[in-house]
């Protein structure tokens, strides 16, 4: 009997140990696969115009050339002034974000709020339906003011039903207890919101903080529907209207035969690429593993 009971448990030793090397071995091929892009990015920022369109994406560098990098920061302040806007931007709208989206999954979270139900209906409603671009644009433009605004930057991404569903999920699994208890000492709900709720939330925090920080970042759609001033601009929409100007210039000098010194595109986007991701992607590190153990709360309680 406990021969046998060794062989199981070598046996499952064994099968355990099959699991992880299986398991490192996939997950280890899809991180690859989410990393090489990014590195033929690198190396194609690097590489001429001319070795990308002969070749195609190198895995090595074979033409080092930095052209694309000094066309690109051939105007650094322009380049340091949407630097600014994006990241006081992306500060603001992601602390206003996560407070909203913590809120409001909090209340939707408690038993005792007797509409959380139908307030819950009206959130997801609105991820179905929208009034469309148009009435959108008008009523933000004429009765919001947010042309040339920062708050047109800011406003529109301030809220996701998607975080606050996240949120709801991630509260759903604090004991109501400490609530009920608070309420007995003679807490009020932001006492117990701000001292209680919220030093549990801290992987939810930074899983929200990661999403609307991302989302800030990137975006360029609303820059370019609400901003003319380009002093204004963000750095998503200033490195685009870059790619399109150099684009423009090269299509009306082929009609047109002028010769123009040769402007290496496809250099340009890989190098903008790196100069718009490289800051969100130093900053994943620092808050992984809250990021992991906060999505995977929320999708478990959800």
């Amino acid at each position: 009997m406990a021969s046998s009971v060794v062989v199981n448990k070598k046996h499952m030793s064994k099968d355990e140990l099959a699991v992880n090397i299986v398991g490192c071995t996939l997950v280890g091929i899809f991180a690859l696969v989410c990393v090489i892009p990014f590195y033929l990015i690198i190396v194609a920022s690097f590489t001429s115009e001319s070795s990308l369109i002969r070749n195609g994406y190198p895995l090595f560098p074979t033409s080092f050339d930095i052209q694309s990098y000094l066309l690109c920061l051939k105007n650094p302040v322009s380049i340091l002034m949407a630097y600014g806007t994006t990241i006081g931007v992306t500060v603001v709208g992601t602390i206003l974000a996560v407070l909203l989206a913590t809120m409001t999954g909090y209340v939707l979270s408690r038993q005792d709020f007797p509409w959380r139900n139908k307030f819950s209906f009206f959130f997801f409603f609105t991820t179905l339906f929208n009034g469309g671009l148009v009435p959108w644009y008008m009523l933000c433009v004429r009765y919001l003011g947010f042309k040339n605004s920062y708050m047109g930057i800011i406003l529109p991404l301030l809220f996701s039903v998607w975080n606050m569903i996240i949120a709801k999920s991630f509260m759903l699994g604090i004991p109501a207890a400490i609530t009920e208890s608070a309420k007995i000492d003679g807490a009020n709900d932001m006492v117990i919101f701000v001292r209680l709720i919220l030093p549990l939330c801290k992987p939810l925090l930074a899983t929200l903080g990661l999403f609307s920080a991302l989302a800030y970042w990137n975006d360029w759609y609303n820059c370019m529907l609400y901003i003319t001033n380009e002093n204004m601009f963000t750095l998503q929409y200033y490195l685009q209207r870059m790619i399109g100007s150099a684009e423009a210039m090269r299509i009306v000098a082929e009609k047109s035969g002028m010769a123009l010194p040769s402007i290496p595109l496809e250099g340009m986007k890989m190098a903008m690429t790196v100069i718009a991701t490289g800051p969100i992607v130093l900053l994943y590190p620092f808050v992984q593993k809250y990021f992991v153990k906060g999505l995977t709360i929320g999708a478990v309680k959800g």
